[in-house]
């Protein structure tokens, strides 16, 4: 994936997220390993975001045409965050959490599909394919910064 535009980049963290939700469906009566799944989504789902806001997003940013698309989704990436510090301070995988994972859930769900069938398609019309490779070059560059920077956070 050395030439992966920042689409496919992009697209592949959230099919990957997407198998984590399922995962962590699979592991909700096993509490130590719901509890790993869910600190390796959390981990991701933060390094994620920063690398977007930080490649995608930016761009986006200083487009007109495209910056209601990048503020909302920022916006989206802030819900994301809110639910997770929530849920930082209930009991783990008890009735609180479950409801709250469930509502992060939905929300991130609902956010990624809405990403990939409206955001990105609009984006991709107004960056050239010069564009779209060196923002997935970038993004390559900044995720393992920000995955290291998510995990010292735990």
């Amino acid at each position: 994936m050395a030439k992966a535009s920042i689409f496919d980049r992009l697209k592949q963290d959230h099919d990957s997220h997407r198998q984590l939700f399922a995962k962590m469906d699979e592991a909700k009566d096993d509490n130590d390993r719901l509890e790993k799944l869910f600190d390796q989504f959390r981990v991701e789902v933060k390094a994620h975001a920063a690398a977007e806001e930080e490649t995608l997003y930016a761009t986006m940013l200083a487009r007109p045409d495209l910056r209601e698309d990048a503020q909302h989704s920022v916006s989206e990436h802030k819900e994301i965050e809110d639910y997770l510090e929530e849920m930082e301070k209930q009991a783990f995988n008890g009735k609180k959490w479950r409801e709250t994972f469930a509502q992060l859930k939905k929300r991130y769900l609902h956010h990624i599909e809405e990403e990939e069938e409206e955001m990105f398609p609009d984006a991709a019309k107004d960056l050239s394919d010069k564009e779209e490779k060196a923002l997935g070059e970038k993004f390559a560059e900044r995720k393992p910064a920000e995955l290291e920077r998510a995990q010292a956070e735990d």
